[in-house]
């Protein structure tokens, strides 16, 4: 109950700052498809989401970005490919300082605490997650203008290509052996975190 609604909005605002830093850039075909919305049916993918229900792993339907239509199709496409991680660290510092604040008052409840956690997490873990350097996550195309100025084209291809099989293999490691070789990653950094803030 309280997992879902923390989980749903925060996917679609990923999306969302997609589709907004795109439209702000020039690229106005995110709009015309109805994506600069909070509205997660424009965002969430059927599969995807019943995937994250079964199986703890999903997808949002990713944003469409044309970049003929970006005044700076590179550094524009890594500010695109940016506003998706930064806005669930946005949303997770949220989070916090309302946890903080909540603290003090006698307004927190166990369920308020307990979302405004999960809230955190969810989006520390889509933040970092997506930081990835790996096809097709937001990481790679941060990374692909400086792959192909220092190693070429061909190492951009290669990540593109090989980068979908290897985080598929990864998922599948984890879920087979219950080593959650993400989780490694990521749990210190929301240590880290909850560290900064409390």
């Amino acid at each position: 109950i309280l997992l879902i609604p923390a989980l749903v909005f925060s996917l679609s605002f990923h999306e969302f700052a997609h589709a907004w830093v795109a439209f702000r850039l020039g690229d106005n075909t995110a709009k015309s498809m109805g994506r600069l919305t909070l509205n997660p049916i424009s965002h969430l993918d059927p599969i995807g989401s019943l995937a994250l229900l079964l199986m703890g792993f999903g997808w949002a339907k990713p944003v469409p970005v044309d970049a003929r239509y970006l005044k700076n199709p590179k550094q524009d496409m890594v500010k695109v490919a940016a506003a998706g991680p930064v806005s669930n660290i946005i949303l997770a510092v949220i989070a916090a300082l309302v946890l903080r604040f909540l603290f003090s008052t006698n307004l927190l409840t166990d369920n308020l605490k307990t979302f405004f956690i999960i809230f955190m997490q969810i989006n520390i873990t889509l933040a970092v997650f997506n930081l990835l350097p790996v096809s097709p996550l937001d990481g790679s195309q941060i990374l692909t203008p400086f792959l192909e100025k220092h190693f070429g084209n061909a190492v951009v291809w290669k990540m593109q290509v090989y980068g979908p099989r290897i985080l598929f293999f990864i998922i599948i490691f984890s879920m087979v052996t219950d080593i959650h070789i993400f989780s490694l990653i990521i749990n210190p950094i929301f240590n880290f975190f909850v560290y900064i803030f409390f």
